[in-house]
């Protein structure tokens, strides 16, 4: 029995994912249920179990985009219908449909080397063997010379080219690289990579213009105070990204012009209010899930799935549905931040972007006497295209008027 790996549907609006890493090597065995290959889109990860046990061939490497249902491996019970599909990993469809992805049919029609058949990307001819050990030793598999049928690279190859970098070593180490030594390399990959190209698009797409103020929160303090005083009975604990996630949600009920987006030349005014709420991952970078239609929920509401979702970012199980259709974002400066303001970039298609750091407790003037309040920054950074400076001081002055009187949001 054969039984193909396959790109899940996993969200209505998810049509491809990028392959990050196979969790086992070409041909070995692996148990139904364990977690055979990791693929994500933009904003998340999602894990593919082996569907039974037997011995993995894999169709398209790491590294590669592959469309929703797209067969990208297959599982053999028997090691004799592992041969036999690893020398026809292109064949008929009852044993495992060939991919259509950025594999041609000539590139796929070669015998089966050491290793496994050939697996061709950018018209490379390579055996997965000789593929994996390329990887390892960071070599630009377009420079390897392929011995094999075809002009196609095996293990034999890339051992010589990596004896054959070996020896380029002697070389003074500042010579390295333009006169500069090299501690070590990191790919940029994964979800750091999609963040590198999302952040870029967004830079380079759109007229970004950040505004930076501070708001007085005394009395946002004393109401998470009192919110607090009822966590035993809500069964949540109230945190003040709730709290702004809640005032956001009303603010921009009432300028509907800042949930928009610019899309094919149009401005699209969104009737749905999808605040997303960006959480850090580490090293990885940010992920932004999204509470959808915050303004029809109620605080509590929100405090709970906020913390939902947090968790399920934690443990990088958010689904791709939970990360997408945010109309506005909440970024936080953590406690721990040396910097007040931040110029926070816009999480594209939306117009605009709200960061808030750590409230702190400074001197301010007021009545004409010096006193100390709870003080929170923040920068809102918007499309200059579609979000003008009026518009988009008005919407701060609406925040503002919650911040400073909560019982407003009562009304």
């Amino acid at each position: 029995m054969i039984v193909q790996v396959v790109i899940p549907r996993v969200g209505v609006n998810v049509t491809e994912f990028r392959l990050v890493e196979w969790k086992a090597k070409e041909g070995d065995r692996v148990e139904k249920g364990s977690t055979v290959l990791q693929i994500e889109t933009e904003k998340t990860q999602w894990e593919v179990e082996a569907e039974i046990s037997g011995f993995l061939h894999i169709l398209l490497e790491a590294g590669n985009k592959a469309p929703v249902g797209e067969a990208v491996g297959a599982i053999a019970e028997t090691k004799e219908e592992f041969e036999k599909v690893q020398a026809e990993s292109g064949g008929a469809p009852d044993q495992v449909a060939p991919f259509k992805g950025e594999t041609s049919p000539d590139e796929s029609s070669g015998s089966a080397g050491e290793g496994g058949a050939a697996s061709g990307r950018r018209g490379l001819l390579i055996t997965p063997v000789a593929r994996k050990m390329a990887e390892e030793h960071m070599l630009d598999i377009s420079r390897i010379k392929g011995t094999g049928p075809g002009g196609r690279i095996g293990r034999k190859d890339v051992e010589a080219a990596i004896q054959a970098k070996a020896e380029k070593r002697e070389e003074p180490a500042s010579t390295a690289y333009h006169g500069r030594r090299v501690r070590g390399v990191e790919p940029l990959k994964g979800i750091r990579q999609s963040i590198a190209e999302h952040m870029y698009r967004s830079l380079s797409g759109s007229a970004q213009m950040t505004v930076m103020g501070e708001w007085d929160v005394s009395k946002i303090v004393l109401l998470r105070e009192d919110l607090l005083k009822e966590e035993g009975v809500k069964d949540t604990r109230i945190s003040y990204v709730d709290i702004m996630v809640f005032i956001l949600s009303r603010a921009l009920k009432l300028h509907p012009s800042i949930n928009c987006s610019l899309l094919e030349n149009e401005v699209k005014v969104w009737a749905d209010i999808n605040v997303g709420v960006a959480f850090a991952m580490g090293e990885e970078g940010l992920i932004v899930p999204v509470v959808k239609n915050a303004d029809q929920k109620s605080l509590l509401e929100i405090s709970k799935q906020v913390k939902e979702l947090g968790k399920k970012a934690q443990d990088r199980k958010l689904l791709p549905d939970e990360v997408t259709g945010g109309t506005f974002t909440l970024s936080t400066v953590g406690r721990q931040s040396e910097s007040r303001f931040q110029t926070p970039i816009l999480n594209e298609p939306e117009a605009a972007i709200l960061a808030v750091g750590a409230i702190e407790d400074r001197p301010v003037v007021r009545d004409g006497q010096l006193v100390i309040r709870p003080i929170m920054s923040y920068s809102l950074t918007f499309d200059h295209r579609v979000i003008n400076g009026f518009g988009g001081e008005q919407f701060l002055r609406t925040i503002r008027r919650f911040v400073e009187n909560p019982s407003l949001l009562m009304l």
